[in-house]
């Protein structure tokens, strides 16, 4: 569990480093039948800005925590990124999709922690 907290700190680090917005993680260590420990949740701006959090977590996640994601589904332009760590999955939205989604009201029963912008 220690290792899942770390990488989840390593993920955050790096979503803030590309002013990720609206950063949220989800505990989900609690719930039976979860499909992870985490979910860390943020939101980009622009396809640019979506690829560089992306690069930013994987950069992150490998340096402080040793970890490589087991995929990355969205990509170059996509309006949603998510990589999978096993333990934790980060999904990079824009706005738009972020909003459609809503995929932290999927998990209400979870515990719901927002970061804070880093500006």
């Amino acid at each position: 569990m220690e290792q899942t907290k770390t990488l989840v700190e390593a993920v955050v680090k790096g979503l803030q480093e590309k002013k990720g917005r609206r950063i949220v993680t989800v505990d989900l260590s609690s719930l039976a039948g979860a499909i992870c420990r985490y979910m860390v949740i943020c939101e980009g701006n622009s396809p640019a800005q979506m690829s560089a959090l992306t690069d930013s977590v994987w950069d992150f996640a490998r340096r402080e925590a040793g970890e490589k994601p087991l995929s990355i589904d969205g990509g170059r332009n996509a309006p949603w990124v998510g990589i999978d760590y096993g333990t934790v999955m980060v999904h990079i939205f824009m706005p738009e999709q972020r909003t459609f989604y809503n995929i932290e009201n999927l998990w209400a029963d979870s515990v719901i922690t927002e970061v804070p912008n880093n500006d």
